[in-house]
């Protein structure tokens, strides 16, 4: 085969949308699944994204993760199935139905009907899938759409009930009537780990009200609330037993509040009439604040109670407590034998038990209600307070804590299981196990799973009036209870449903809650294989899955669900590795705003630069690290820059000089040469390899961000070293075995790449191969050049990588330290205005170990190459170049020495070079301090000056000390004057879009000081620009070029 030359304008977004083009109509992904049917199974859970909207940044980001993983495993042959999955229940999908059909409330879907209702938000749940595809497919994601699971399918919610019924069988499920977050637009409560969610900050009032003491004339308890509108709820008033409190005088009035914050209230320290500790006061009683509820006085209502809760960080020291609306208030309350009251409806307006408010939302009642209290005399202060506060995570809403009645699965039952299971899985990253998680687990409280809404998977609980209950845990198991063909098992068919009963009492009715929507996520292992009902012998043998991945808020979500029920169901974690990613951040911090517009859309920058370029971007970046990402499409232009351009180029210019000289491959899979003999080319397959092998280290543990960011040191070796250094062997070889081996090498490097790209998308072939799960795209286009036709028809269809047996570790480090000193010589050269195409005499070299002498002796003619001398010089004494003096290193010496720290940085500075040379070398000096104890000064301890020597200039790094002799000779110049004419041709060559084969003319006039530079240099000028001809002569296509100063002429004109 011949290869075609591949032009280095590239415009990947078009290139990308060809690939897509090939994947589809060769059918690759599903020919990458059949290849692997069979095998061991990798098994992944992709979660649920809610069906009602479009995908975002953090769809793209996680989607990303949940691509590069099955690709990789995919490559080392394992099957991967991929389903996506469809969230289809749950109040996103209702809220959007109420605004369609304009109800706004619970009574008015029970108005509009309940059965139209749901068959509404069934009939949109699916409306976004088409673009769906379309966004998750441009961003070459590999998901099996067809055949994906839905939330709202029989199969899937009959699952649930199966799961629901083991967890009733196992005594976990109970009906509790508990303080709970409430959203009083959705009219539901919700679970504490939903109310995590949702905080944001919020400035509520924030006021101090007197309670009159039954037992004495004037006397009043200070209680401070930042909830108004729950004080017409007040039972009881909670303190602290073990807080001090004090009775203040205050004119003709006494106040009681915590002594610690008396100076809050009060500018001048008022008059102390009693002190004692809170206990002291448990059980005094005070008059109510309002008369809704004096008559449940006689009960043990209004009475100082105590509580371990209460503090002194704000308000008085003293708590009003409502136990209808409040965790910490009702468990005082219930303790201490007091009623009840939540005087509320499920929407959270105020019944006629306080009729002055009557059907009013309670947050709009603050205003109000403080207004009566100020006016009744009863309001001691009034402020506001700036905290955070829980909102709903669906519709925004603030929550209200509110005692209701629902159904808990007993968390706390099976707390040290799952605190045990989490320990077998591997987080990424790694702190989130015993951190984030593992903390959260800790504090796990019993799991509110029920709903009071509509559009979501019923619970299957049916009962009487005379207490009989029945658990259905299939569809099967109902129709025989009822004799009744059941198809569809939402709720406005279920509710239709009865029960006879057994015992031949009432028939049983189904209670009227629907699932939580987090219960049906976590049950999605079971559920998307309709488990037990099928494929129970798959399932039992594949789980738990390998891998799942989502973002930072689902440790308090779906990742948290899903041990749950694993715990409760098999006593095993649901997963063994979990990647979490963070958030995607606009690139100010501020989160993502459709409103703001403060990011650019997702489309726009695929179709700017490519999904392949975000997709690196993203996953070598600390977001797939649990961290935010502040997302700048400057980001994405260096990925571009750094990586993707250069690894096009490198593409080009194998296949432009391949094309030129008609280089065959041959047939079969490409492989490096077996000995070659060219340094440059066992360096390049040996960094290969250890890329390859680095890369499937980091991938194996999960590491995305390492394995991602491990291309670019690749790409530099291989475009700003190895090509860059063996263009020569290409371009002008007359050893044909060196080319042909360059040729070889380079081939089997390109092709290498993509896998690690499948992976991450065998080198440019190794670096196409293990590239392709991160870069899809690219890394097909580069297999598919390079690919003879005896290989797989697909990158995505090879076996990712394995590390050749051509490492050389010793020439790698010999390598990378040759490769530092001439990255100091450049610096050199751009620090001290030194051209670096102007030659210089020498450049003196001094290593810091006899074996970094060796390597660097051995590859002496590449660091005059590189940097341009025509000598390199070695020495092992550093003086021989500068001057060292050097001062104590205070940050590592201060702790150590102390008070003898001054006279010991007077002895380090009076070290000689003699001295300083040793303690460099490793021979650390002792030095006696004025106590007459001694300390040993190591080089860690000193901060080292040199000064260059005349003639020379100097920089050290990696041990190396590195100088250049600055002085030149008119010969010197005379080869500098040429190689920049070189240069400047070689850019008219581009300019006239020359092929690199193309013979030229150069019509050249300079001024005379230079004329004998170009003479001299004539045969290197024509060598090294194709020119047939070099004149002297004026011609109308001549250019003033300024070069090295000089005012010139140059026309370049096709032979």
């Amino acid at each position: 085969m011949e290869f075609q030359a591949v032009s280095n304008q590239v415009d990947f977004p078009k290139l990308e949308c060809e690939i897509l083009k090939f994947w589809q109509e060769s059918e690759i992904f599903h020919k990458s699944l059949e290849q692997r049917r069979g095998g061991d199974e990798f098994v992944f859970y992709d979660g649920p994204p809610f069906a009602t909207g479009l995908p975002h940044y953090g769809h793209l980001l996680a989607g990303t993760i949940k691509d590069v993983v099955p690709r990789y495993q995919t490559m080392r042959g394992k099957y991967v199935e991929r389903r996506f999955g469809w969230d289809c229940h749950g109040l996103p999908v209702e809220n959007e139905m109420e605004k369609q059909l304009n109800l706004s409330s619970k009574r008015d879907i029970e108005a509009y009907g309940i059965d139209k209702f749901n068959e509404a938000c069934r009939s949109i749940v699916l409306r976004y899938t088409a673009e769906w595809e379309k966004v998750v497919g441009r961003m070459g994601r590999w998901v099996d759409f067809r055949n994906g699971y839905r939330t709202m399918d029989r199969s899937f919610m009959e699952s649930i009930w199966w799961v629901f019924k083991n967890l009733w069988d196992q005594g976990l499920v109970y009906e509790g009537y508990k303080i709970l977050p409430y959203c009083p637009r959705c009219a539901t409560p919700l679970s504490n780990f939903e109310a995590n969610q949702g905080y944001r900050e919020v400035v509520d009032p924030a006021i101090t009200i007197r309670f009159r003491a039954a037992d004495r004339e004037n006397t009043y308890f200070l209680a401070w609330t930042t909830t108004p509108w729950t004080l017409p709820s007040n039972l009881a008033l909670t303190v602290g037993p073990d807080i001090d409190y004090v009775e203040v005088r205050d004119g003709d009035d006494h106040y009681i509040l915590a002594e610690a914050r008396v100076g809050v209230y009060y500018k001048e320290k008022p008059e102390i009439l009693w002190r004692g500790k809170g206990s002291e006061l448990v059980g005094r009683r005070y008059e109510p604040l309002f008369p809704y509820f004096a008559d449940l006085a006689g009960k043990g209502a209004f009475q100082v109670l105590a509580g371990s809760f209460v503090s002194t960080e704000d308000g008085t020291g003293i708590v009003h407590t409502a136990p209808g609306f409040g965790e910490d208030d009702n468990a005082v309350c219930k303790a201490a034998g007091l009623p009840e009251v939540c005087p509320i409806d499920e929407e959270c307006r105020f019944t006629a038990e306080v009729p002055d408010y009557q059907g009013r939302p309670v947050k709009s009642t603050d205003k109000e209600i403080i207004d009566r209290l100020k006016a009744e005399g009863k309001l001691i202060h009034r402020g506001q307070i700036k905290h955070s506060y829980p909102h709903c995570w669906r519709d925004d809403g603030p929550l209200i804590y509110r005692a209701i009645s629902t159904w808990f699965v007993k968390v706390e039952a099976i707390k040290e299981k799952m605190i045990r299971n989490n320990q077998q899985i591997n987080w990424v990253p790694a702190h989130l196990r015993d951190g984030r998680f593992g903390k959260w687990l800790e504090n796990a409280r019993d799991w509110a799973i029920s709903r009071n809404r509509y559009w979501g998977t019923p619970l299957p609980i049916w009962r009487n009036a005379e207490g009989e209950v029945i658990v259905v845990g299939s569809a099967a198991e109902l129709e025989k209870l009822t004799g009744k063909k059941i198809d569809d098992l939402h709720k406005h068919f279920m509710d239709k449903i009865e029960i006879p009963s057994p015992t031949g009492k009432s028939p049983l009715r189904r209670v009227p809650e629907v699932f939580d929507c987090w219960f049906e996520s976590g049950s999605m292992p079971y559920a998307q294989q309709h488990y037990p009902f099928e494929n129970k012998q798959h399932f039992e043998e594949n789980f738990p899955a390998d891998f799942i991945a989502e973002g930072l808020d689902q440790t308090r979500g779906w990742f948290y669900t899903l041990v749950v029920l694993a715990t409760a169901l098999f006593d095993q974690p649901p997963f063994r590795n979990v990647v979490v990613n963070g958030l995607v951040l606009a690139e100010n911090g501020q989160k993502m705003s459709k409103r703001l517009r403060n990011y650019p859309d997702p489309m726009v920058v695929i179709d700017r630069y490519g999904a392949d370029a975000l997709r690196l971007f993203m996953l070598g970046s600390q977001v797939v690290r649990a961290e935010d990402l502040k997302f700048s499409e400057t980001g994405v232009k260096e990925i571009l820059r750094g990586i993707m351009i250069p690894m096009w180029n490198a593409l080009s210019f194998f296949t432009t000089y391949a094309s030129v000289d008609h280089y065959n491959p041959g047939e079969g899979e490409v492989r490096p040469p077996a000995h070659p003999s060219n340094v440059l080319d066992r360096w390049i397959l040996s960094s290969a390899s250890q890329m390859v092998e680095e890369v499937r280290t980091e991938l194996d543990a999960y590491n995305l961000q390492k394995a991602a960011n491990r291309f670019s040191r690749f790409i530099d070796d291989l475009t700003n070293w190895y090509i860059r250094r063996s263009r020569r062997r290409f371009w002008k070889s007359s050893d044909d075995r060196d080319k042909q081996e360059a040729y070889a090498t380079l081939h089997y490097v390109l092709l290498g790449a993509a896998s690690v790209v499948v992976f991450l998308v065998v080198k440019l072939l190794v670096f196409a191969k293990t590239a392709a799960p991160f870069i899809p795209f690219t890394t097909e286009a580069i297999y598919r050049a390079l690919r003879t036709p005896s290989m797989p028809e697909s990158v995505h269809l090879c076996d990712y990588p394995v590390p050749d047996d051509c490492r050389d570790e010793y020439l790698e480090r010999q390598m990378a330290l040759t490769m530092s000193a001439v990255s100091s010589g450049r610096f050199l050269r751009t620090a001290h205005n030194l051209k670096v195409r102007q030659p210089l005499l020498r450049a003196v070299l001094v290593p810091g170990s006899p074996e970094a002498r060796q390597m660097l002796e051995a590859t002496a003619s590449i660091i005059a190459e590189e940097l341009n001398v025509k000598n390199v010089e070695f020495s092992d004494d550093e003086e021989a170049l500068v001057h060292r003096s050097c001062k104590a290193n205070f940050k590592a010496l201060g702790s150590r020495l102390g008070k003898n720290m001054k006279a010991a940085a007077a002895k380090i500075e009076a070290f000689s070079g003699r001295e300083i040379g040793e303690i460099l070398s490793g021979k650390p000096q002792t030095i006696t301090l004025p106590d007459g104890s001694t300390a040993e000064i190591s080089a860690a301890d000193l901060v080292i000056r040199r000064e260059e020597k005349p003639g020379l200039v100097a920089a050290s790094e990696g041990g190396v000390t590195i100088a250049l002799a600055t002085e030149l000779t008119r010969e010197l110049e005379e080869e500098g004057f040429a190689r920049e004419l070189v240069s400047r041709i070689q850019g008219l060559r581009r300019d006239l879009m020359l092929e690199v084969t193309d013979r030229i003319r150069i019509f050249c006039r300079v001024p005379e000081e230079w004329r004998s530079a170009v003479d001299h240099y004539r045969n290197y000028i024509c060598g090294e620009t194709l020119a047939e001809e070099l004149s002297a002569e004026p011609t109308a296509e001549m250019q003033e070029l300024e070069i090295n100063g000089a005012a010139c002429q140059v026309a370049v004109v096709k032979a």
